[in-house]
């Protein structure tokens, strides 16, 4: 009789398997092993702790709605980064939505805990990422966030490896332009 791993040195593979039948130690596992990751991205993604906690929560509740439709034809940690943008797409829209219902009954909102211009130049650049377009963003955070190969990203973002490469090179010219302009403000 094979003895089975435990959870600590079982792989998201099994993880995924045993969670799917409904063990929850193997669900908390791999919330536990993952956390991490899913915080960092929805962090690079909204720049702000709040928004990052908050992002990183839904995909821990969406992951247990969605964690029987995980087939396994890929990384999951790359089908965990989908979701994980899915979330923080999804709250930057109502937070869109509520912005416009604010100001549409003539209450300016502020946007807590947002400051001026960061002054550590990594979060300058991360700051102005998060001013690209969806597609750039994305292949940026992927690749240079997470360290995902393009392949991995194109996977990801469901395109092509190219269309992960040109999205690369558009957003380092932006980037170029956004962050000469920021520092001749």
């Amino acid at each position: 009789m094979a003895m089975m791993l435990d959870e600590g040195e079982a792989s998201d593979a099994e993880l995924v398997g045993r969670a799917k039948g409904g063990d929850r130690g193997a669900f908390g596992k791999l919330l536990e092993r993952h956390y991490g990751f899913v915080y960092r991205a929805a962090y690079r993604w909204c720049g702000r702790k709040a928004d990052a906690e908050d992002i990183a929560q839904e995909v821990c509740v969406r992951l247990g709605r969605a964690i029987r439709d995980y087939h396994g034809k890929g990384a999951f940690t790359t089908w965990l980064y989908t979701m994980t943008l899915n979330a923080a797409r999804d709250m930057m829209r109502k937070s869109a939505r509520d912005t416009r219902k604010a100001e549409a009954y003539g209450a300016y909102a502020l946007i807590a805990g947002e400051a001026a211009e960061p002054e550590d130049p990594a979060e300058a650049l991360w700051a102005a990422v998060r001013k690209l377009t969806d597609k750039q963003r994305d292949a940026v955070l992927l690749v240079y966030g997470e360290g995902l190969s393009h392949a991995d990203a194109a996977e990801a973002m469901a395109i092509s490896e190219t269309t992960v490469s040109w999205h690369i090179h558009e957003a380092k010219k932006r980037l170029k332009t956004l962050m000469r302009s920021a520092g001749e403000v």
